[in-house]
């Protein structure tokens, strides 16, 4: 038994068109944007933060050991990374001095690299409140500072090791 003979269709240039014309890509009538909708109230600009307060507020009985605490508070200060560089705050130099007072209160004045940061607040915020949490700390006070400027000459050796620069 024999196969039958495959029939060839033959194609027409035509033919081609036609079926091209099928699938044609019509246009978009909507946008496929995203817009948010605009609100009627405007919105207040956002405050740079200067300052922040951590702490419990609960006075100590005795007064504390304020050279003690003051060391427990640079340690809870190395602990606070920049999210764009991999050293602590302190060994970049950013912290320009820590005071604790025989009530608890520690004062610490800090900078960042740039006025720009874009994690200014989120960063003096945690650390006020990696301070606070320190034992014989009642509150802790942190202001934003930007004189002197800071420079790559506050950093630690170990920070410049660290980076690449010595």
């Amino acid at each position: 038994m024999t196969k039958p003979a495959k029939r060839r269709r033959s194609r027409r240039v035509g033919d081609d068109i036609e079926r091209l014309k099928i699938h044609k890509i019509k246009p978009r009538t909507t946008s496929d944007h995203l817009f948010l909708p605009i609100s009627d109230t405007p919105h207040a600009p956002v405050e740079p933060v200067s300052e922040a307060v951590g702490g419990s507020g609960v006075q100590p009985t005795e007064p504390v050991d304020c050279a003690a605490v003051e060391t427990a508070v640079i340690e809870a200060l190395k602990t606070v990374y920049d999210p764009e560089i991999p050293v602590n705050i302190y060994d970049l130099g950013l912290i320009y001095g820590v005071e604790v007072s025989e009530v608890g209160r520690a004062e610490i004045r800090m900078t960042l690299t740039a006025p720009a940061c874009p994690v200014a607040g989120a960063l003096v915020e945690e650390v006020a409140e990696k301070a606070g949490r320190v034992e014989g700390v009642s509150k802790s006070h942190v202001e934003l500072v930007w004189d002197p400027p800071w420079t790559p000459d506050n950093m630690t050796d170990a920070a410049k090791l660290e980076l690449g620069m010595l």
